[in-house]
């Protein structure tokens, strides 16, 4: 089959526009493999069974199995990437408050917005021949601010040669972790001070309900939750601390929001909000928001390795990053209530 002639070097990592994985399918595509033992496996996974390269479960290889060979090193950067990306998809909460993902090829973007006035929200009767109320969409007066996390990878090949795979995955995916924290605490800045917090003029803040020491109530729900008009509340962050808070009020002591706790870890209030607790959320803050309307993530390109250095090096030194960045949608579609004092 076609997969064990494949040439592989690292200048498949230079195709513009294209990933590692986009070049492989495109000399050796999926399709070509249905209805066979390899059906199931992308391109990237039957290189790996070609060198015999296992890279989880109790047989997996060490680290040097990659570098048998000139052309198997070349799969590594990719092995890299799919373990700091899958600790990113398994740690974060960016998909449960985000409406929308837009990649990018460029570090410059501009969003757009439709401001409404209150007369524009109202609602009216359009008699025959007169025109219809105006909803003007333009691009944002800045740029979204992109930000780039992630970490050096610092090790000596003869440290790692010897270390099971899989056991190098758990530490890759704990970068994709790290990286997924700081792309939540872009969020919730974003969230809770528009696109930028230093010009007021130029900002979408978040609606505060303002507490002054206060505990927190469940009239204080009710309070947030009759603020959404033409916006659902179907989403809240809250920091641990305040999560424990919340927890004591006794209205949310409901029965059958441990029951769906305990069969699906996602915790429901009895506004039916999904409550979501992070760490990169301030205390004294409870945000809610409409996930479907609240907030554009931008991300530019895709997670970033100096692959020279993973191949040609065989780990040493390397940087892993990603640049990202988050865009208000509609100001009305975030309330927060702060209980600080």
């Amino acid at each position: 089959m076609n997969y064990k002639n494949l040439k592989l070097d690292k200048s498949m990592y230079r195709v513009k526009g294209k990933d590692f994985t986009t070049v492989l399918e495109e000399l050796d595509p999926s399709e070509n493999y249905q209805n066979t033992s390899l059906a199931g496996l992308d391109a990237f996974g039957r290189q790996l069974k070609r060198f015999d390269i296992k890279v989880s479960g109790v047989g997996s290889d060490a680290v040097e199995k990659f570098f048998s060979t000139v052309e198997s090193s070349a799969l590594f950067p990719e092995y890299v990437k799919r373990a700091v990306i899958q600790g990113m998809e398994e740690k974060t909460v960016i998909n449960d408050i985000i409406a929308t993902k837009t990649k990018i090829d460029s570090m410059d973007y501009r969003s757009i917005t439709s401001t409404l006035t209150k007369d524009d929200k109202s609602l009216k009767k359009v008699t025959e021949g007169s025109s219809l109320p105006v909803t003007e969409i333009k691009s944002k007066s800045r740029l979204v601010k992109l930000s780039k996390h992630g970490r050096l990878l610092t090790a000596s090949y003869e440290a790692l040669r010897y270390q099971k795979l899989d056991l190098f995955t758990v530490t890759l995916k704990q970068i994709g972790a790290h990286i997924s924290y700081n792309q939540i605490k872009d969020a919730v800045d974003v969230l809770m001070w528009g696109d930028n917090r230093d010009e007021p003029d130029d900002n979408n803040a978040m609606i505060e309900i303002v507490k002054n020491g206060d505990p927190l109530t469940y009239n204080d729900f009710l309070e947030m939750w009759h603020k959404f008009t033409e916006f659902e509340l179907n989403t809240m962050l809250v920091s641990p601390a305040t999560m424990m808070e919340i927890l004591n009020i006794e209205e949310f002591r409901d029965p059958a929001t441990g029951l769906n706790f305990q069969g699906t870890g996602k915790l429901s209030t009895p506004i039916g909000a999904n409550l979501i607790r992070s760490s990169a959320v301030p205390d004294n803050y409870v945000i809610g928001f409409d996930k479907n309307c609240a907030l554009e993530m931008v991300v530019a390109g895709d997670v970033l390795l100096e692959y020279d250095k993973l191949i040609d090096n065989q780990i040493e030194r390397a940087a892993i990053s990603c640049i990202s960045g988050f865009s208000k949608i509609h100001k009305d579609s975030c309330v927060a209530i702060n209980t600080q004092y």
